[in-house]
């Protein structure tokens, strides 16, 4: 519905959409601040930044979101906000999986999964800090620390393949553009020094029984 003020304006009074709850997935609402609750864990976020009003309806089972006398800037955000919480729903149920490649022309890239930290001399768990050698032959070793509830391991049947997992889908890609980057090449023709760790495959985990 829309209220007409003066000849050309018009401001949307009531903006609202639903989103439906995956089976086996759980959400809470409080605050603006949503809980996710599934299989493989549990994700919050919260939307305190946006006007709007969230709850849950139908038993639990559907999500209603509603922006009051919206400006064309606050509408847009209806349907971040639904993506996000869909993906949230999708990484709690499934979750999400990046592949990344090493492209190298001459040295080859060498990686491995540390299990005691560098900096602290403390032990941590396989997969959570990947280190990176004898990129374009330097000798500096690059280091990167997965995001919370991000593993990384190599891919058993594809040559120089890592596979990066975890539930939050923000937290997954961020960690692969983080290790993308700490591979980029520095005053060199980009053209014809191809060298670096590049995603090749993302998205959703699929397992056999989705196949």
């Amino acid at each position: 519905s829309s209220l007409l003020t003066g000849d050309k304006m018009v401001k949307i009074i009531n903006c609202q959409k639903l989103i439906d709850v995956f089976p086996k997935v759980k959400v809470q609402i409080s605050a603006r601040k949503v809980k996710v609750t599934g299989p493989r864990g549990t994700l919050t976020k919260s939307f305190k930044h946006i006007d709007c009003d969230l709850r849950t309806v139908a038993k639990g089972r559907k999500i209603l979101l509603e922006i009051w006398f919206a400006s064309s800037q606050a509408k847009s955000c209806v349907n971040t906000i639904c993506s996000t919480i869909n993906n949230m729903m999708v990484g709690v149920t499934q979750g999400y999986q990046y592949k990344m490649r090493f492209a190298h022309a001459h040295f080859p890239i060498k990686v491995n999964f540390p299990t005691e930290d560098p900096k602290t001399g403390k032990k941590i768990k396989e997969g959570s800090l990947i280190e990176i050698r004898n990129f374009l032959g330097e000798l500096i070793v690059r280091r990167v620390y997965m995001r919370p509830g991000v593993e990384c391991k190599r891919t058993e049947d594809v040559k120089d393949e890592i596979t990066l997992q975890g539930n939050d889908l923000n937290f997954v890609s961020q960690t692969a553009a983080d290790i993308h980057q700490s591979c980029l090449v520095r005053r060199k023709d980009i053209r014809k020094f191809l060298d670096g760790v590049y995603v090749s495959e993302s998205g959703p985990i699929v397992t056999e029984e989705d196949a």
